[in-house]
């Protein structure tokens, strides 16, 4: 057989792979989609079936993928936290700082509604070391610092802010709401937070 022709009939051979993994991955992909969805829907334990179902795959497919609901929740939870802190960079691309942290902050509101829906199985999980333990505090005060350097260069945001004490304000805005659910309360205690991290105006 030719090099040529060996060429092609490895190709040949690898050929039905692709899809297959492609195909995978879309699945996963899908399944992350409907777990992020319920999870932001409910606080209570979302049954497995209704996730594969919402992603239009069956049962099997989500257990290859995802063999415990703590699998399921760890992988939620970490592209969730990745996004969140990947958002900053390009809102602060399109809108000036404090427009751009305002904006992440609604982001970071929306984690943390889907984190609500996961929080019994993260603690257990947690508490296990079946899940790991993110450094979630720290990227999201670090994403914090970094959009309120931004906005101390650009002369909109204080210079003179800790970024943790900003984490704190708003978990405390997440937490004091959570029994509510009104989204038009935490937009507004949101704006109050931007509000007060503004420079002083001159006399």
């Amino acid at each position: 057989m030719s090099e040529s022709e060996t060429t092609a009939s490895a190709r040949n051979a690898a050929a039905p792979g692709r899809p297959a993994r492609a195909d995978a991955r879309r699945n996963r992909d899908r399944l992350l989609s409907a777990a992020r969805e319920a999870f932001a829907a409910t606080p209570d334990a979302v049954p497995l079936d209704a996730v594969a179902r919402a992603a239009g795959v069956g049962i099997g497919t989500l257990y290859r993928h995802f063999p415990t609901r703590e699998a399921l929740v760890e992988a939620v939870y970490a592209a969730e936290l990745d996004e969140v802190v990947a958002s900053a960079p390009p809102l602060l691309e399109e809108l000036e700082p404090a427009a751009a942290l305002r904006a992440w902050m609604t982001r970071y509101a929306a984690f943390f509604k889907i984190k609500r829906g996961m929080t019994d199985t993260l603690r257990a999980g947690w508490a296990s070391g079946s899940i790991a333990t993110p450094a979630t505090r720290e990227r999201i005060t670090a994403t914090i610092a970094m959009m309120l350097r931004s906005g101390a260069e650009a002369g909109s945001l204080r210079q003179d802010v800790d970024p943790e004490a900003v984490t704190m304000m708003i978990l405390g805005v997440f937490l004091s709401t959570t029994a509510t659910d009104s989204p038009d309360k935490v937009d507004q205690l949101l704006d109050l937070i931007v509000d007060a991290l503004r420079p002083p105006h001159e006399p």
